[in-house]
């Protein structure tokens, strides 16, 4: 019952209003180191891009977005991702409903079309940020985001924004919110581009550039903020750090 009470309409609506006005508050006092500096800015050259990021990192990414960018998101049609949605339009944000899978489970829910659709808005100017590895294998780039650069022709960005002061949830993709007046990084890592007649070998390069250019986005990013990487306190064991 509690969990239908939450995603009641008028619940989520309240919900999205509050959560955005917590981004606006850890954005506005907290101080973010950024690399390479601007670079907001010099990403609109390449425009529209394909933004990498991990799971778990979807509420802090909103930070990076250049002002003025058109942009749209991957978001799953859970109930969870129906007020991510929400929140990601309060942000200004086109929501695409779906997610990967494979076999059967693309279709059920809406990977394919969903795959269409982000094909059809980067060829409209949109930027695309979704998450590279799939529901469930976290921190492992799927085929996906490399299939949608080769058939765009966009470019792949990785991204990592955190904040040294945040809570890590314990769930399989260890979600991060920052928290306001501390510190914070912004790292965008190099683009990947992935050619319009590549094969196996070339797209399995291309996916595993995605990791590492993910992973080292992250580490640079954590050290500048003065902070551990919950997944390597993870794989280190208990930590009684904050």
């Amino acid at each position: 019952m509690l969990k239908r009470f939450g995603r009641a309409a008028f619940v989520q609506s309240m919900i999205g209003v509050v959560a955005v006005a917590w981004l606006w508050l850890v954005r506005s006092t907290t101080r973010f180191e950024v690399e390479p500096r601007g670079f907001p800015d010099l990403v609109r050259d390449d425009c529209p891009i394909i933004v990498a990021m991990w799971h778990g990192q979807h509420f802090m990414v909103s930070f990076a977005w250049p002002k003025g960018l058109r942009v749209s998101a991957l978001i799953s049609r859970s109930g969870d991702g129906e007020l991510n949605a929400q929140l990601l339009e309060r942000l200004g944000v086109e929501p695409i409903r779906g997610s990967g899978g494979s076999g059967p489970k693309i279709r059920k829910r809406g990977g394919a079309m969903a795959f269409r659709e982000m094909l059809r808005r980067l060829r409209d100017g949109s930027s695309i940020v979704l998450t590279a590895d799939v529901p469930k294998v976290a921190r492992v780039c799927g085929d996906g985001i490399v299939a949608l650069a080769r058939l765009s022709g966009r470019p792949i960005f990785p991204i990592a924004v955190v904040c040294r002061w945040r809570i890590d949830f314990r769930s399989w993709d260890r979600a991060s919110v920052g928290l306001p007046f501390g510190r914070g990084a912004m790292v965008l890592g190099a683009p990947i581009h992935v050619a319009v007649d590549a094969g196996s070998a070339e797209l399995e390069a291309a996916r595993r550039a995605v990791e590492w250019g993910l992973n080292r986005a992250h580490a640079k990013a954590y050290a500048l903020a003065g902070s551990v990487d919950p997944w390597d306190e993870l794989a280190a064991g208990p930590s009684t750090s904050t």
